[in-house]
Protein backbone atom coordinates (compact mmCIF):
# COMPACT_ATOMS: atom_id res chain seq x y z
CA UNK A 1 0.00 0.00 0.00
CA UNK A 2 1.28 3.17 -0.83
CA UNK A 3 1.71 6.10 1.58
CA UNK A 4 -1.08 8.38 0.01
CA UNK A 5 -3.24 4.96 0.85
CA UNK A 6 -2.52 4.68 4.10
CA UNK A 7 -5.77 4.25 5.92
CA UNK A 8 -5.28 6.32 9.60
CA UNK A 9 -3.19 9.19 7.67
CA UNK A 10 -4.94 12.05 8.19
CA UNK A 11 -4.71 14.88 5.66
CA UNK A 12 -5.43 17.87 8.11
CA UNK A 13 -1.62 16.46 9.30
CA UNK A 14 -0.01 17.69 6.41
CA UNK A 15 -1.48 20.75 6.32
CA UNK A 16 -0.47 21.48 9.86
CA UNK A 17 2.95 19.93 9.05
CA UNK A 18 3.00 23.07 6.53
CA UNK A 19 1.30 25.62 8.02
CA UNK A 20 3.43 25.09 11.40
CA UNK A 21 7.34 26.17 9.91
CA UNK A 22 5.52 29.25 8.86
CA UNK A 23 3.21 30.28 12.37
CA UNK A 24 7.08 29.85 14.11
CA UNK A 25 8.51 32.38 12.02
CA UNK A 26 5.69 34.29 12.62
CA UNK A 27 5.82 34.29 16.06
CA UNK A 28 9.71 34.79 15.61
CA UNK A 29 9.28 37.65 14.15
CA UNK A 30 6.97 39.30 16.25
CA UNK A 31 9.09 38.63 19.48
CA UNK A 32 12.16 39.91 17.64
CA UNK A 33 10.15 43.30 17.04
CA UNK A 34 8.62 43.62 20.16
CA UNK A 35 12.36 43.35 21.18
CA UNK A 36 13.84 46.01 18.94
CA UNK A 37 10.80 48.28 20.01
CA UNK A 38 11.39 47.71 23.45
CA UNK A 39 14.90 48.48 22.98
CA UNK A 40 14.08 51.45 21.41
CA UNK A 41 11.46 52.67 24.35
CA UNK A 42 14.14 51.74 27.10
CA UNK A 43 16.82 54.18 25.68
CA UNK A 44 14.47 56.93 24.60
CA UNK A 45 13.16 56.75 28.44
CA UNK A 46 16.98 56.76 29.72
CA UNK A 47 17.36 59.99 27.63
CA UNK A 48 13.86 61.86 27.62
CA UNK A 49 14.94 63.97 31.28
CA UNK A 50 17.91 65.15 29.03
CA UNK A 51 16.23 66.53 25.95
CA UNK A 52 16.96 70.12 25.98
CA UNK A 53 20.65 69.26 26.78
CA UNK A 54 20.64 66.90 23.32
CA UNK A 55 19.06 69.62 20.94
CA UNK A 56 21.39 71.80 22.47
CA UNK A 57 23.85 69.72 21.28
CA UNK A 58 22.50 68.99 18.20
CA UNK A 59 21.77 72.80 17.12
CA UNK A 60 25.84 73.60 18.89
CA UNK A 61 26.72 74.26 14.63
CA UNK A 62 23.92 76.67 14.34
CA UNK A 63 24.41 78.63 17.15
CA UNK A 64 28.11 79.38 16.66
CA UNK A 65 27.39 80.81 13.36
CA UNK A 66 24.91 82.83 15.15
CA UNK A 67 25.38 86.13 16.15
CA UNK A 68 25.71 87.34 19.77
CA UNK A 69 23.06 86.84 21.64
CA UNK A 70 20.50 85.34 19.01
CA UNK A 71 18.74 81.96 19.49
CA UNK A 72 16.45 80.21 17.66
CA UNK A 73 12.97 80.56 17.01
CA UNK A 74 9.83 78.78 17.54
CA UNK A 75 6.83 79.78 15.85
CA UNK A 76 4.49 76.70 16.14
CA UNK A 77 2.77 77.11 20.06
CA UNK A 78 3.94 73.30 20.56
CA UNK A 79 7.35 73.15 18.87
CA UNK A 80 9.31 73.84 21.75
CA UNK A 81 8.29 70.41 23.07
CA UNK A 82 8.14 68.45 20.41
CA UNK A 83 11.30 69.13 18.68
CA UNK A 84 13.06 68.26 21.22
CA UNK A 85 11.37 65.04 21.45
CA UNK A 86 11.56 64.50 18.14
CA UNK A 87 15.31 64.81 18.64
CA UNK A 88 15.50 62.49 21.57
CA UNK A 89 13.78 60.24 19.64
CA UNK A 90 16.17 60.19 16.39
CA UNK A 91 19.14 59.59 18.77
CA UNK A 92 17.57 56.55 20.77
CA UNK A 93 17.18 55.21 17.59
CA UNK A 94 20.85 55.67 16.53
CA UNK A 95 21.72 54.06 19.81
CA UNK A 96 19.48 51.23 19.78
CA UNK A 97 20.34 50.64 15.92
CA UNK A 98 22.97 48.08 16.90
CA UNK A 99 20.81 45.67 18.94
CA UNK A 100 17.93 46.27 16.47
CA UNK A 101 19.92 45.15 13.53
CA UNK A 102 21.00 41.97 15.69
CA UNK A 103 17.74 41.39 15.83
CA UNK A 104 16.70 41.19 12.85
CA UNK A 105 19.87 39.25 12.16
CA UNK A 106 19.22 36.66 14.45
CA UNK A 107 15.91 36.46 12.28
CA UNK A 108 17.60 36.06 9.00
CA UNK A 109 20.46 33.95 9.54
CA UNK A 110 18.98 30.41 10.11
CA UNK A 111 17.66 30.47 6.37
CA UNK A 112 21.25 31.82 4.98
CA UNK A 113 23.91 29.51 3.48
CA UNK A 114 27.40 30.04 4.97
CA UNK A 115 28.67 31.83 2.23
CA UNK A 116 25.53 34.84 2.47
CA UNK A 117 26.51 34.54 6.23
CA UNK A 118 29.77 35.53 5.45
CA UNK A 119 28.46 38.24 3.03
CA UNK A 120 25.57 39.82 4.84
CA UNK A 121 27.49 39.89 8.55
CA UNK A 122 30.21 42.09 7.40
CA UNK A 123 27.60 44.36 5.16
CA UNK A 124 25.22 45.09 8.13
CA UNK A 125 28.09 46.14 10.64
CA UNK A 126 30.18 47.79 7.74
CA UNK A 127 26.52 49.94 6.56
CA UNK A 128 26.18 50.64 10.40
CA UNK A 129 30.19 52.17 11.07
CA UNK A 130 29.99 54.17 7.53
CA UNK A 131 26.72 55.41 8.35
CA UNK A 132 27.69 56.50 11.53
CA UNK A 133 30.98 58.42 9.78
CA UNK A 134 28.52 60.16 7.19
CA UNK A 135 26.83 61.78 9.97
CA UNK A 136 29.69 62.64 11.96
CA UNK A 137 31.09 64.19 9.37
CA UNK A 138 28.14 66.41 8.38
CA UNK A 139 28.39 67.25 11.61
CA UNK A 140 31.19 67.61 12.84
CA UNK A 141 32.67 69.68 9.01
CA UNK A 142 29.81 70.07 7.02
CA UNK A 143 27.40 71.84 9.73
CA UNK A 144 30.26 74.49 10.87
CA UNK A 145 31.13 75.45 7.37
CA UNK A 146 27.80 75.86 5.52
CA UNK A 147 26.18 77.78 8.18
CA UNK A 148 29.19 79.86 8.99
CA UNK A 149 29.44 80.31 5.03
CA UNK A 150 25.51 81.09 4.98
CA UNK A 151 25.12 83.56 8.20
CA UNK A 152 28.31 85.35 6.19
CA UNK A 153 25.80 86.45 3.51
CA UNK A 154 22.94 87.72 5.79
CA UNK A 155 22.60 91.14 5.65
CA UNK A 156 22.56 93.39 8.68
CA UNK A 157 19.10 94.15 8.42
CA UNK A 158 18.12 90.46 8.38
CA UNK A 159 17.48 88.57 11.55
CA UNK A 160 19.35 85.38 10.83
CA UNK A 161 16.93 82.81 13.21
CA UNK A 162 16.00 80.35 11.95
CA UNK A 163 12.76 78.01 13.09
CA UNK A 164 13.61 74.82 15.05
CA UNK A 165 11.29 72.70 13.46
CA UNK A 166 12.63 73.72 10.14
CA UNK A 167 16.14 73.16 11.38
CA UNK A 168 15.78 69.80 12.56
CA UNK A 169 14.05 68.78 9.27
CA UNK A 170 17.04 70.51 7.78
CA UNK A 171 19.30 68.49 9.90
CA UNK A 172 17.74 65.11 9.75
CA UNK A 173 17.86 65.47 5.56
CA UNK A 174 21.83 65.99 5.60
CA UNK A 175 22.34 63.86 7.73
CA UNK A 176 21.21 60.91 5.89
CA UNK A 177 22.04 62.25 2.42
CA UNK A 178 25.86 61.82 4.03
CA UNK A 179 24.98 58.98 5.46
CA UNK A 180 23.97 57.18 2.38
CA UNK A 181 26.79 58.99 0.77
CA UNK A 182 29.25 57.37 3.01
CA UNK A 183 28.04 53.39 2.09
CA UNK A 184 29.47 54.09 -1.52
CA UNK A 185 32.24 51.50 -0.80
CA UNK A 186 29.98 49.04 0.31
CA UNK A 187 27.68 49.24 -2.32
CA UNK A 188 30.38 49.04 -4.79
CA UNK A 189 32.16 45.96 -2.90
CA UNK A 190 28.38 44.35 -3.13
CA UNK A 191 27.93 44.90 -6.60
CA UNK A 192 31.33 43.78 -7.62
CA UNK A 193 30.62 40.35 -5.81
CA UNK A 194 27.31 39.23 -6.61
CA UNK A 195 28.63 39.91 -10.50
CA UNK A 196 27.09 42.97 -11.53
CA UNK A 197 30.06 45.41 -11.84
CA UNK A 198 33.54 43.79 -12.75
CA UNK A 199 36.94 46.37 -12.00
CA UNK A 200 36.71 47.63 -15.43
CA UNK A 201 33.40 48.42 -15.40
CA UNK A 202 33.65 50.31 -12.36
CA UNK A 203 36.62 52.44 -13.99
CA UNK A 204 34.80 52.90 -16.86
CA UNK A 205 31.91 54.24 -15.12
CA UNK A 206 34.08 56.69 -12.83
CA UNK A 207 33.17 60.25 -15.48
CA UNK A 208 29.69 59.73 -15.11
CA UNK A 209 29.96 58.40 -10.94
CA UNK A 210 31.77 62.76 -11.13
CA UNK A 211 28.44 64.12 -13.07
CA UNK A 212 25.74 62.43 -11.11
CA UNK A 213 27.81 63.42 -7.82
CA UNK A 214 26.97 66.96 -8.32
CA UNK A 215 23.80 66.65 -9.72
CA UNK A 216 22.83 64.64 -6.67
CA UNK A 217 24.54 67.32 -4.14
CA UNK A 218 22.25 70.01 -6.28
CA UNK A 219 19.43 67.86 -5.66
CA UNK A 220 20.08 67.09 -1.82
CA UNK A 221 22.00 70.11 0.05
CA UNK A 222 21.11 73.80 -0.08
CA UNK A 223 21.64 75.79 -3.15
CA UNK A 224 25.03 76.92 -2.14
CA UNK A 225 28.40 75.96 -3.97
CA UNK A 226 29.89 75.19 -0.56
CA UNK A 227 27.50 72.80 0.86
CA UNK A 228 27.66 70.78 -2.89
CA UNK A 229 30.97 70.35 -2.82
CA UNK A 230 30.73 69.09 0.46
CA UNK A 231 28.40 66.50 -0.70
CA UNK A 232 29.81 65.57 -4.09
CA UNK A 233 33.74 65.12 -3.21
CA UNK A 234 33.74 62.80 -0.88
CA UNK A 235 30.83 60.66 -2.86
CA UNK A 236 33.69 60.89 -5.90
CA UNK A 237 35.85 59.83 -3.45
CA UNK A 238 34.55 57.22 -1.59
CA UNK A 239 33.46 55.71 -5.11
CA UNK A 240 37.32 55.51 -6.16
CA UNK A 241 38.11 54.20 -2.49
CA UNK A 242 35.32 51.50 -3.43
CA UNK A 243 37.31 50.59 -6.72
CA UNK A 244 40.48 50.20 -4.95
CA UNK A 245 39.32 47.69 -2.39
CA UNK A 246 37.31 45.81 -5.65
CA UNK A 247 40.67 45.90 -7.47
CA UNK A 248 42.61 44.83 -4.17
CA UNK A 249 39.82 42.12 -2.99
CA UNK A 250 36.88 41.64 -5.48
CA UNK A 251 36.46 39.45 -7.90
CA UNK A 252 38.67 39.43 -10.49
CA UNK A 253 37.91 39.99 -14.21
CA UNK A 254 36.52 37.03 -16.45
CA UNK A 255 39.14 36.45 -19.08
CA UNK A 256 37.80 37.34 -22.49
CA UNK A 257 37.27 34.52 -24.91
CA UNK A 258 40.19 36.17 -27.16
Amino acid sequence: MTREQLPYEDPEDKLVDREQPLMEHLLELRNRTVRAFAALAIVFVVLSPFMKQIFDVLSQPLMVALPDGAKMLATGVVAPFFVPLKVTLFVAFLIALPYILYQLWAFVAPGLYKKEKRLVFPILTSSVAMFALGMVYCYFIVFRMVFQFIAGFSPDSVNFAPDIDAYFGFVISMFIAFGLTFEVPIVVMVLNRIGIATAERLVKMRPYVIVGAFVIAAIVTPPDVLSQCLLALPLVILYQVGVWLVQMFGKKDEPSDE
